[in-house]
């Protein structure tokens, strides 16, 4: 059983646990390969949180597209952030947007390494 945290120290608390889940029942040479793979393919909270202020002033929709949301980031783009209000939601819950995209991806490297 490998520790997530000793891989890859710089995750948030809530998706290191998530994470760590899903690497309990690899290997450990198999949760190096996650680790390498999932580090390269996850997103900061800062950089959609920055993006997010960029949209906010310059063009709505940045950390959407970031997000591989490309439906959301068109509809933001077209309608001002949904008014600015989509913006200001995001800015809040930016951390969550990304836990989400997180998690989405460390399943997909889990199933990439299962094949």
């Amino acid at each position: 059983m490998a520790r997530i945290l000793d891989l890859m120290p710089d995750l948030e608390p809530d998706e290191m646990h998530y994470v760590q889940s899903l690497v309990e029942e690899l290997s450990p040479a198999e949760a190096q390969q996650f680790a390498s793979i999932y580090r390269t393919r996850r997103k900061k909270p800062q950089d959609v949180l920055l993006l997010t202020i960029v949209g906010f002033f310059l063009l709505a929709g940045l950390q959407r597209f970031y997000l591989g949301q490309i439906g959301m980031g068109l509809l933001y783009f077209f309608t001002g952030g949904l008014c600015f209000i989509g913006t200001i939601l995001d800015l809040i819950n930016h951390k969550r947007l990304t836990y989400e995209f997180n998690v989405k991806e460390a399943r997909v490297v889990k199933d990439m390494l299962r094949f």
